[in-house]
């Protein structure tokens, strides 16, 4: 695993297709933004693992489900 420091508006890039933006960090949490192609699912962990529960296949879920509860 990579460690990284990162300040509010600074950027990870992933590969060619990826990168992750440090949106604003409050004292519970960090918000994070991420830029992926179209194709690619980026889903919460969370519901990764919820979806394995109900039997879905992550590819099933739509890109906007990975929104959900985001603030």
């Amino acid at each position: 695993m990579l460690v990284l420091s990162r300040k509010v508006g600074e950027r990870i890039l992933i590969g060619d297709n990826i990168s992750v933006t440090v949106v604003r960090i409050t004292g519970g949490g960090v918000r994070i933004g991420i830029e992926a192609p179209p194709d690619m699912t980026v889903i919460r962990q969370e519901l990764r693992e919820h979806v394995g529960d109900v039997g879905i296949q992550p590819g099933d879920v739509s890109p906007a489900a990975s929104s959900v509860g985001a603030r």
